[in-house]
C-alpha cells in the first residue's frame, strides 16, 4: 500500500507533468524552460527538480506515475493466476488512462517529433519493464522464473506499443480496448502447466 506522502508526490509530479505538456504543445519542447514550466505550476525551478531531472522527465511524469500504479497492480494479483492474464487485466484496467485523452495523443506525437523525446522514452521502457517483470515474480506463491517474466512483459509491451501506433495512426479514433484485447489474444504464450 502506497503511503500519502508518496501519493502526494505521485499527485504534484502529474500535476507538474501536465503543466509542461501544455506549454510544451503551446511554445514546443525545446522553446519552453524549465523556469517556464515551474512559474507556471507556482513553483521555483529548484522544486521542479525534486520532482524531475531533467525537462524531458516531464514530458513522462503521467506515464511514470501510471506505470508505478500498474506494477503494484500487477504486484497484488494472485500469485496462481496466468501470468499473461494478470498482464492483460492490469493493462486493460490501465490503458484508458494511460492513453484516452487529447493529452495522451499530443504527448506521443510530441515524442514522435522530439528525438531526445525518443531516446528518452526507450530508457524509461527498459525501466518500466523491468519493474513489471519483477512485480509478475513478486506475486506471492507465482512461481515464475527471470526468463519467463522477462519474456512475458516484452511480449505485452510489444501489445501495447502496437496499439498506441495504431490509436496514432487513426488520430485518436481507435478503440484502445478492443486493439489491446486483439493484440494479448494473438500473441498469447503457451505457458508450461505448473
Amino acid at each position: 500500500m502506497t503511503g500519502l506522502r508518496e501519493r502526494t508526490r505521485r499527485a504534484v509530479r502529474a500535476e507538474l507533468a501536465d503543466v509542461a505538456l501544455r506549454l510544451f504543445a503551446e511554445r514546443g519542447f525545446d522553446q519552453t524552460t524549465v523556469d517556464e514550466i515551474a512559474q507556471a505550476a507556482g513553483l521555483t525551478k529548484r522544486s521542479f527538480f525534486r520532482y524531475f531531472p531533467a525537462k524531458e522527465d516531464a514530458v513522462f511524469g503521467g506515464v511514470d506515475v501510471t506505470g508505478e500504479q500498474v506494477v503494484d497492480d500487477i504486484r497484488a494479483r494472485p500469485g496462481d493466476e496466468d501470468p499473461w492474464q494478470s498482464l492483460h487485466q492490469v493493462l486493460c484496467r490501465w490503458q484508458q488512462q494511460i492513453h484516452a485523452s487529447e493529452q495522451a495523443l499530443a504527448s506521443l506525437r510530441l515524442i514522435e517529433s522530439t528525438p531526445s523525446l525518443r531516446a528518452r522514452l526507450h530508457e524509461k521502457r527498459a525501466h518500466w519493464r523491468q519493474q513489471v517483470s519483477d512485480a509478475l515474480r513478486d506475486r506471492p506463491d507465482a512461481g515464475l522464473d527471470a526468463f519467463t517474466a522477462d519474456l512475458l512483459t516484452n511480449a505485452a509491451t510489444a501489445a501495447l506499443d502496437t496499439v498506441s501506433h495504431e490509436w496514432l495512426r487513426s488520430g485518436g479514433t481507435a478503440d484502445r480496448a478492443a486493439l489491446l484485447d486483439r493484440a494479448f489474444t494473438l500473441i498469447r504464450p503457451a505457458l508450461p502447466a505448473r
